[in-house]
């Protein structure tokens, strides 16, 4: 069975059940490919990517004629290597669109692990990764070489918990009271993965940098993963809110996430994508959720509990569905399955979009 979490945009380009998924619109392959996204909610920048290369590529499903096959399998040769290319000869075949899918992606391929190639060849001397910026500092740096987390006290209090293979630094003067008095930041640089508990201190933001993003927070409990050859940078929010931005243009590009909220940063395309996490996790004592129990309450209240269970923003039209209420409980239930038990008592559907839940319905009678 494919494993589809292991796959980049050049794996999913070339595969036949996502290629069908693009461009013949089944009803099975849309509820599989919708139900794999939301449970694996990084994966939408490299699935997103992907479709907009198949989709830009047409295939005519008609027998071609045998010169015509030789032509074009040259040509497409010809655009991979600068040796002459000898036509390949070919016998009474039925040529269908995966004649022209095939030697297309193959050029991707080869275009892309170029790209690659070279992007990771010269990651060491990128003005923001961790070796370039750390290396013109005197810091103070733990580093985490075994296979377990490793749990980090800093000198104002806050907590993190640094994953395998990954480094963080800080200045000697990180949270002394001085910096108190200058309104100085709390400034730390990770490489590799690190969830942050932050102690609150509204005088001295604290900043996480990451290659090209930087997360601000004032207190909160967050998890950037950000490795040198990884494609993605991902912040997760647990509690609390934080900000993340580009370094290089921190004003016009921010993005502010909340509990259970995850911004993927493209690092080819320079571009952030907001999505809700496959399994949102309250942020209130559990105590709480044994309380989700309905008998004809009104929409509004029901989704508003949901709102301050998980911190995440609900969208629906009130006025539209004010006569709806809701027998059920909703108790012990993953957040998902919340959703979708409302959704069949109203008669609604829901969507993740840009980090919230928006539901569409008709209305109740």
């Amino acid at each position: 069975m494919k494993d589809f979490r292991l796959y980049d945009v050049s794996d999913f380009v070339i595969d036949e059940d996502f290629i069908r998924w693009v461009h013949e619109v089944r009803e099975e392959d849309n509820l599989f490919w919708n139900g794999w996204l939301q449970q694996h909610p990084d994966k939408h920048l490299v699935v997103a990517t992907a479709r907009r290369i198949v989709e830009s590529i047409q295939f005519k499903q008609e027998r071609v004629d045998e010169p015509e096959v030789e032509q074009e399998i040259g040509r497409l040769l010809q655009t991979i290597t600068t040796q002459p290319v000898q036509p390949v000869k070919q016998t009474g075949m039925l040529v269908t669109y995966r004649w022209w899918w095939y030697a297309a992606a193959a050029v991707l391929l080869l275009c892309t692990t170029g790209f690659w190639y070279w992007y990771n060849r010269n990651s060491a001397v990128h003005p923001y990764a961790y070796a370039a910026v750390v290396a013109s500092k005197q810091l103070i740096e733990h580093a985490n070489t075994t296979q377990k987390p490793l749990l980090l006290t800093l000198p104002d209090g806050s907590r993190l918990t640094l994953g395998p293979q990954s480094r963080v630094s800080y200045a000697h003067t990180f949270g002394s009271p001085d910096t108190a008095k200058n309104g100085v930041t709390r400034d730390v640089y990770l490489l590799g993965e690190a969830f942050f508990e932050v102690t609150k201190d509204p005088h001295r933001p604290f900043r996480v940098f990451a290659n090209e993003i930087v997360t601000k927070v004032l207190g909160t409990s967050f998890t950037v993963r950000s490795f040198e050859k990884d494609t993605t940078i991902q912040v997760t929010v647990r509690t609390g809110k934080v900000s993340v931005a580009t370094r290089a243009a921190v004003k016009t590009s921010e993005i502010i996430l909340t509990p259970n909220q995850q911004v993927v940063f493209e690092r080819t395309a320079q571009k952030f994508q907001k999505v809700l996490l496959g399994t949102p996790l309250m942020i209130v004592p559990p105590a709480q959720d044994r309380s989700l129990v309905y008998d004809d309450a009104p929409l509004d209240k029901v989704f508003a509990d949901l709102s301050k269970i998980y911190g995440i923003n609900i969208v629906f039209d009130s006025d539209l569905l004010k006569k709806c209420t809701v027998t059920a409980d909703l108790s012990n239930e993953p957040f998902y399955h919340k959703l979708d038990l409302i959704c069949r008592a109203i008669d609604a559907r829901y969507e993740l979009i840009d980090g919230q839940v928006v539901i569409e319905s008709s209305g109740c009678k």
